[in-house]
This record gives C-alpha cells, structure tokens and sequence, in this order.
C-alpha cells in the first residue's frame, strides 16, 4: 500500500492534502480551546480584580502614605515646620480635590517648597552644561519666573483637579439617584439604598460611589442620618449634593415619603444636566467662530483677492507708469 501510494503522484498528493487538512483541523482546534481558557482566566481575573481592586488600592495607597509620612515626620523633626497659617481653608481645597489624607496639607506645602528650590536651580545647571553666559538679570528674572512657577504651580493644578471633580461628580449623581429612587421604591430603606448604589456603580461612578460608601459608613459607625449626611455634602463639594442632603434631612424632620423627594429631585437633576448640555451646546458656535476667524478668514481673503493684486501690478502699474 505504501509502494502504491509512493508510486503514484495522484495518491501522494491525496495524502499529503489529507494530512495537512488533519494538522490544519488539530491546530485549530487546539488555539480555540487556547482562547476559550485564556478568555475563561481573564473573566476569573477580572472577577477577582473587582474583589480585590480596594483593597490592593487602600494598600498601596497605605504604604506610599507611610512613606511620605516618615518624609514630613523626619523634616519637622529637624526644627522645619510644614503647618499652614490657613491650614483649615487648606484643608477643604484639598478635600475638594480629592485629596482626603490627613498628611496631605504638610505634604502641598512640602512640594511647594521644593519646586520652588528645584525649578531655579535645574536652570542653573542647564545653563551652566550647556554653557550659556548667565549675567546676574537673567539669573535674577529666570530664576524669580520659576520659583513663582514652582509656588504657584500645585496650587493651579489641585484647583483645576477639584473643578474635574465637582464636574465628574455634578454629571454622575443623577444615575446614581436615579437607582437610588429604584431602591427606595422597592422597599429599602436609605442605608441600604445607599449601599446597594454603593456596590452597582462602583465602576461607573467611583466618585460619588466613593462619598456613598463613606455616608454608609457612618451610619454604622453610629452617627445620626442628618451628621452623615452633611458630611457627605460637605466632603462633596457640590451644591446638587448639599441640596440632595438638606432635602433628605428635612423630610426625615417632617416624616415626608423619602421616595417622592428622591423622584422630585431626580427630575429636577436630569433637568439641570439636559440644560447643562444645552448650554455647551449653544457655545460650541462661538468657540468655533475663534478658529474660523484667525484661520480661515485671512486665507478666504487672500483667495479672493490675490488675482485683482496680481492683475494690478502686471496692468494697472506698468498703465501708470507709462502715463
């Protein structure tokens, strides 16, 4: 049989074709029971990363804020103080920011200080490696430009991030009151109401997740309704939360149905951000009239009149010039 089959081209070939259709059939095979485990482990892993995922985080974050501690610890305890004389307003801008260690004040003014050192000095050195003439008003103005750059550069960016914030946490609360409302009307009450939208939006929203969580908390922990809930709008920032908050605390006061305060509100929220997207709406034409007038406007009106320039000058000026 293997003579015959070595001996005649027609069936070498068949068999070769027939063994590269098995080899191609096995390998196929086999890669899709490869994706089909490695998909199933990276459904296993994500699982477990959703589990896991705060306290991996509240770990981490525990162990750099040590070290930054032992950082502040050893520089106060060489006579250096890194308090603020407006450590309360500091305190709050810094909340509103996210930031929520109690280090973190000590820490802002810690790198205050030091880009304000750093900045001018990296100066120095890159002009002295690169060999550039440093005369003592360009060392004085450079180096005042960055120190102030080095003061005030944090400043501007836990501000531009509390603005992120407030702005993240205005757009996700209505979702969140919205399934909020749904809890309520199913029989929850409000600490559980709180902790289930705690737990459902955890991925879609962490910000507000993150001051939910906090107010559920506390009510276990044992405070009153009304002193979890100012702190929340307090740790917010945000004037829909301190509202949501005051309304919750008054028909708490009044014994009115938390359910239809929360329907009322979650109209009224879904009304101010369709309003707010109107409103972006309605600028986009004036921001892109910016664009259009310092970009297009003078290439339309050299299109338009380049050929007259250029029939002037070939025409009009030989013309009168002959003249």
């Amino acid at each position: 049989m293997i003579d015959l089959i070595a001996s005649t081209p027609i069936a070498r070939i068949s068999v070769l074709i027939a063994i590269f259709a098995v080899v191609v059939l096995l390998s196929m095979f086999g890669l899709s029971q490869v994706e089909r485990r490695l998909i199933m482990r990276g459904e296993l892993r994500e699982i477990a990363g959703r589990d896991h995922a705060g306290v991996s985080q509240g770990t981490l974050h525990q162990r750099s804020e040590g070290i930054w501690a032992k950082l502040i610890e050893r520089i106060e305890q060489s006579g250096f103080s890194l308090a603020d004389t407006k450590g309360d307003a500091l305190r709050e801008r810094l909340k509103a920011a996210g930031f929520q260690s109690p280090i973190a004040p000590r820490l802002y003014t810690l790198l205050r200080l030091g880009m304000v050192i750093v900045l001018p000095s990296l100066y120095v050195l890159t002009s002295i490696g690169s060999g550039a003439d440093i005369t003592i008003l360009r060392l004085y103005l450079i180096g005042s430009a960055c120190a102030l750059v080095g003061l005030y550069l944090p400043a501007l960016i836990v501000r531009a991030r509390a603005d992120r914030r407030r702005e993240a946490i205005t757009n996700g609360f209505p979702d969140c009151l919205d399934l909020m409302l749904i809890c309520v009307e199913a029989g929850l009450g409000l600490e559980a109401a709180l902790d289930r939208v705690a737990r459902e939006m955890a991925i879609a929203q962490p910000l507000v997740v993150e001051l939910l969580a906090t107010a559920t908390l506390r009510l276990r922990a044992g405070a009153t309704r009304e002193e979890a809930l100012r702190k929340m709008a307090e740790d917010s920032g945000v004037d829909e939360i301190r509202s949501f908050a005051t309304l919750l605390i008054q028909s708490d006061r009044l014994g009115t149905s938390i359910g239809t305060t929360l329907r009322i509100y979650a109209s009224e929220m879904r009304e101010r951000r369709r309003m707010r997207a109107e409103e972006r709406a309605h600028r986009l034409p004036v921001l892109l009239s910016i664009p259009l007038v310092v970009c297009m406007l003078p290439t339309m009106i050299g299109v338009l009149m380049l050929p007259a320039i250029i029939r002037v000058v070939r025409q009009l000026l030989p013309a009168l010039a002959g003249g």
